[in-house]
Formats: structure tokens, C-alpha cells, sequence
């Protein structure tokens, strides 16, 4: 772990191992196994670079300076942080290098970003009077990352809150712990002050809890599933804590007579199997215009059917493992619910070459109705869910008719059709003609049980910003009590 700038072992001397899900049998990771007073150690050393050290008091531009070196130590490290993270998670080895030097983006946007942080003034309250609004720094974060993206989404949050002028103290999932801990090693070698970047590693229950427990944390922000989010902010909301909640999602990609269907139909194969389908903004609810659902289908199948998957390291490979053997049990158990229901099982439902790792089929379904669980509920696997439409109001209804609101594409060729379907939508990020796309400049986050807060963007900032108003009066003011 990084705890206060210094490698350290759990206090307990506990260890857990991860084993590669794409290589059967492979142990590639050896991490502490932190518990409750390695948790309180981290918080305490991010407690005295908050209230006691250099980093919230640095001009923009010093911490400007530092961001900016950290986006270069990433690059400069890319196929090892790429190889970690192919490794841990069973993503190709070309995606995650992909991903890597996105992660460079978003430092260098939050870096340029943090000269320019600003409050308000107000000049038009009386002639005596002058207001200010001054941006400070949040406080203590505490930051808990899923498994499926792990360094996208360790950087897509501790930029803007480092920027800010926050410290911040992170907890990896058990399962990807190795490229934050190295993330936190390059900040260090950046020059970020100790206690700034803390990283502590081990099982939720354990550890992260303790974030939204403890009152030094002023802000938590969690990504995973809505039954652990909603957890952890009951959990906050004892001590009136700030909680931002990156969710579940169950993204529609509603697709009109008129689009392009070779480039719809490649999207919706990126959409759906993109990680091999564990990935909160997936597109696996294909809602398709009924006039051209057997043309787009058989496109599709198509696709799924050439689609090289296997082997993580392979050079070719564009689909990998699934996380855990646990999890793709998980994904079958909703194959089965979706025949079960009466939905039409087009392509896969399978795992596939078990003796070598966690490998599932692409699945397609058709003829699925809204109410079905595989409709309904995230499976986080490469399982899609298609469901026909005859109007665009339909096509509304059906995006919007399940509890969660993360992200959303529509496919035409008419942008008026494309940009009024867009503005119904309840979902924090959605793509005309493009799916699983993303730009620090642009916010991202849910509606309904999607999650709360907005990260990346000028707006990221806010969510590690206090805003304080500050009311002066220039000269004598009028006596309240005349003598």
C-alpha cells in the first residue's frame, strides 16, 4: 500500500493474491490485506497534508506543475501500467494500452484546468457593498474504484480532486489493485507531498467502509453497484458527509429506420461486448425500429460471430475474460432467466474454453419484453437484449423505462430525429452515432439510481470544491442602534 508517501504492508501482515481470469491458475498480483486500522492510518496522514501541509495551499499553477508530471510518468510507464492492467482484469492487452494513455488525457486536462479554478464576484449589491465567492478545497476524499476500468476511473477522479487541492486516500477493488497502487508511486515520484496520494488495499467491508465511517473524510465518491452505493451513503449520511455515486446502468442504443446499419451495427457489437460487456455504460439494450430488426440483426450476428476473442496478451484479441469464474456464473444465471421468460436466444449464452479462463460468448436475444429481468436489470456481460419499436415515442419510453439513467446512443442520419430522441432521454451521457466514446472536457454521471455528481469536465471540479460567500461592507454601514 501508500500510506503518508511510503510503501507499507498491511499492520496485520495478511496478504490476498489475485489470479489472472484469463489464464487459469495464474497468480499475477500479491497485495496487503488492509484492514480497519490500516484504513485510519491513511485517513490520518491525508488529515495532516490537508490541514497541515503544502499541497491545498500551492498555487494552481504548482500543482498545475505536478499534474502535469504525472501525466508524463504514465506515459512513460504505459506498457507496464498496460501489461498490470490486462493482466488483473482480462481485458485485451491493446484496450488497456488504449486506456492508459486516455488516463494521460484526463491528468493533463485536470492539470491545464486547475490554473484557471475560479469563484464569482458580485459588484451590483449597494454602493457600500462587495461580495465575494471563494472556491476552497473539500477536504479529505475518500475514493473507492470497481474492478472493470480501475486506472480510467482512479483518473477520471483523483485529477480534479488533487487539482482542487484535496488529498485523497483510495481503495482499489481487490480484484485491480495493482495499477493505483503504481499510480500513487508515479505522483510520488512527481513531487505530489506525502500524504496526498494514500492507497490502502483489501476487501470492502474492511476497508472501505471506513471511509464513509470515519468523519475526518469529508467526501466519498463510489463507483460499483447501486446495492453497495446505496450502502455506503446511508453509511455517510450519519455524519452529514458529500457522497458521489457512480452507479449501475442499463444503456439503451435505440436505432432508427434511417441510420446507417453497417455502422449501427458495428457500434452495437463495440457497445455490448466492449470489455466483454462489464462495463457500467454499455449498450445492452438494443431497442431497434421493427422495419429494420431482421437487416440490423443479422448484421450484427455477423459480427459476433467473427469476433476474436480469447487470450488477453493475444495480439488480435479485441474481447477478453470476465473478472471472476463467480461472476460469469452470474451472467449464465441470466442467460437461463432470459429463456426461461420466453426471450428468443439468437447467438451464445455460453462460457467457452473454461480450462483456460473465464471466457463467456457474445449473446444476442431477441424478441425480449421490457418487463424481462435480462431487460430490466445490469447483467455486466456481454449479453444483449433486443426489443423492437414501431414509433419514436415508443423508442422513448422503452430507453427510459428502466431504473437506471447512465448513458444512452441513438443511430439516425437525420440529426433532428437524433437530437430531440437525445433531449428525452434521462441519461447523464449520450452519443448521436457513437457508443462508449468519451473526452475529459465533457461531465459524465446518472440520473435516477445511476448515481449522483458529475465528474471530468470544468464541472468535475465542483464536486471537491466548498463554495464560500463572503459579504463585505466597504466604509460605515447604517447604525442598527442609534445612541
Amino acid at each position: 500500500m501508500v500510506i503518508d508517501g511510503v510503501p507499507c504492508d498491511a499492520q496485520s501482515g495478511r496478504v490476498f493474491e489475485r489470479d489472472s481470469p484469463g489464464h487459469r491458475g495464474k497468480v499475477v498480483g500479491v497485495w496487503p490485506a488492509g484492514g480497519p486500522a490500516d484504513a485510519a492510518l491513511a485517513i490520518s496522514a491525508a488529515r495532516r497534508a490537508f490541514d497541515d501541509g503544502p499541497w491545498p495551499r500551492m498555487s494552481g499553477a504548482e500543482r498545475s506543475t505536478i499534474l502535469h508530471r504525472v501525466a508524463a510518468g504514465i506515459l512513460a510507464d504505459l506498457d507496464e501500467l498496460a501489461l498490470i492492467e490486462c493482466l488483473e482484469t482480462g481485458k485485451p492487452l491493446s484496450q488497456a494500452r488504449g486506456e492508459i494513455g486516455y488516463c494521460a488525457d484526463l491528468w493533463t486536462y485536470a492539470a491545464g484546468q486547475c490554473r484557471g479554478l475560479e469563484g464569482d464576484t458580485h459588484n451590483s449589491i449597494g454602493e457600500n457593498r462587495l461580495g465575494l465567492v471563494l472556491r476552497e478545497p473539500a477536504g479529505v476524499v475518500g475514493i473507492i474504484t470497481p474492478w472493470n476500468f480501475p486506472f480510467i476511473i482512479v483518473s477520471e477522479r483523483v485529477p480534479w480532486a488533487l487539482g482542487a487541492g484535496c488529498t485523497v486516500v483510495v481503495k482499489p477493488s481487490e480484484f485491480t489493485s495493482g495499477t493505483t497502487i503504481r499510480l500513487a508511486e508515479i505522483a510520488l515520484q512527481a513531487g505530489l507531498p506525502p500524504g496526498v496520494f494514500n492507497v490502502i488495499t483489501g476487501y470492502g467491508p474492511e476497508v472501505g467502509q471506513v471511509l464513509a465511517e470515519d468523519p475526518r473524510v469529508d467526501v466519498l465518491a463510489f463507483t460499483g453497484s447501486v446495492r453497495v452505493g446505496t450502502a455506503l451513503a446511508s453509511i455517510a449520511a450519519g455524519g452529514v458527509k458529500r457522497v458521489g455515486l457512480e452507479l449501475g446502468g442499463k444503456g439503451p442504443q435505440i436505432v432508427f429506420a434511417d441510420a446507417d446499419l453497417e455502422a449501427a451495427a458495428d457500434g452495437i457489437a463495440y457497445g455490448v461486448y466492449h470489455n466483454a460487456g462489464q462495463c457500467c455504460i454499455s449498450g445492452s439494450r438494443l431497442i431497434v425500429a421493427n422495419a429494420i430488426r431482421p437487416a440490423l440483426l443479422e448484421r450484427l450476428l455477423d459480427i459476433s460471430r467473427r469476433l476474436p476473442f480469447g487470450d488477453p496478451l493475444g495480439a488480435t484479441t479485441r474481447f477478453g475474460a470476465m473478472v471472476s469464474q463467480q461472476h460469469t456464473e452470474k451472467v449464465s444465471s441470466y442467460v437461463a432467466a432470459g429463456v426461461a421468460e420466453g426471450a428468443e436466444l439468437l447467438l451464445g449464452g455460453d462460457m467457452v474454453d473454461a480450462k483456460s479462463g473465464n471466457f463467456f460468448a457474445p449473446t444476442v436475444f431477441d424478441r425480449v419484453r421490457p418487463d424481462m429481468r435480462i431487460a430490466q436489470e445490469e447483467i455486466f456481460g456481454p449479453v444483449l437484449a433486443t426489443i423492437g419499436f414501431d414509433t419514436p415515442e415508443e423508442a422513448v419510453a422503452l430507453a427510459n423505462g428502466t431504473p437506471f439513467g447512465l448513458s444512452a446512443s441513438v443511430w439516425s442520419r437525420d440529426l433532428e430525429t437524433a437530437i430531440q430522441t437525445t433531449r428525452k432521454l434521462r441519461a447523464g451521457r449520450c452519443w448521436i452515432n457513437s457508443v462508449i466514446d468519451g473526452t475529459p472536457e465533457l461531465p459524465i454521471g446518472g440520473y435516477k439510481k445511476s448515481g449522483t455528481g458529475r465528474e471530468l469536465g470544468r464541472y468535475g471540479f465542483d464536486e471537491y470544491s466548498q463554495f464560500k460567500g463572503l459579504h463585505m461592507t466597504l466604509g460605515r454601514g447604517q447604525p442598527w442602534f442609534e445612541h
